[in-house]
């Protein structure tokens, strides 16, 4: 899902439905602004609202066992929705959602969505893709923490988060990292240590700059590019 900065704030899923169906879609739902590390969804809980990023971008966590390990299996920004199990049928959230990028979202009350949803056959068929798209990152994901250093997969996250800031700079901490990547701080640490000799990208006190794009590429493992493919087939 690379992207480049778009000229107007839109969500990507939105703005492919016809433009009656976007129309009345829009007119249910109301402009939010989203914290950093505000939290919307905990596993097992019902849904409210469905989520629908414009300028923001949230990480789905697994739960585990252990109260103190997790996994960031998923990232949502303008190009996806929050809320997706809606289409199945089921209320319940699967995961931890926590915005990691904050900014504008545009929400909708599960009621709503739902009588949009009976509403616009091209909605369900553009959201039916979509989880299509999100249960191949799902996979990607457990493939490239099995497989993959932790170098490659810092890569990988930094150019999904980069792709979604729609900016070079954006503002991640170690401990965050860690959290994210499911592994010790000081693995993170030696990690973006490499990236920034290798002047890939810029880190101080959280702040991390992309110097490079292209050698971040190259430095990630193969699931940041599989992902891209995967969208650009599906959503077209």
């Amino acid at each position: 899902m690379p992207l480049t900065k778009p000229t107007s704030a839109e969500n990507r899923l939105l703005a492919a439905l016809p433009r009656k169906d976007s129309q009345r879609f829009l007119a249910g739902c109301e402009p939010v602004e989203l914290a950093f590390a505000e939290v919307l969804a905990e596993p097992g809980a019902r849904i409210r609202h469905v989520y629908f990023p414009t300028e923001s971008f949230i990480s789905l966590v697994t739960p585990t066992t252990d109260r103190c390990a997790s996994l960031e299996v998923g990232l949502v920004g303008d190009e996806g929705m929050l809320g997706i199990s809606l289409i199945l049928g089921v209320d319940l959230s699967p995961l931890h959602a926590v915005v990691q990028g904050g900014g504008s979202a545009l929400r909708m009350d599960v009621a709503t969505f739902r009588r949009e949803l009976g509403l616009s056959a091209a909605l369900q068929r553009e959201l039916k893709r979509y989880l299509y798209v999100m249960m191949g990152q799902f996979a990607q994901t457990a493939a490239c923490t099995r497989f993959h250093v932790v170098e490659e997969r810092l890569a990988r996250w930094l150019l999904m988060t980069h792709d979604r800031a729609h900016a070079d700079a954006f503002h991640v901490t170690h401990e965050f990292l860690a959290y994210m990547l499911g592994v010790r701080r000081v693995g993170v640490t030696k990690a973006a240590t490499s990236l920034q000799k290798r002047k890939l990208i810029r880190y101080s006190r959280g702040d991390v700059t992309v110097l490079d794009r292209s050698g971040l590429e190259a430095a990630s493992c193969g699931c940041y590019a599989a992902d891209n493919a995967t969208y650009a087939r599906i959503m077209g």
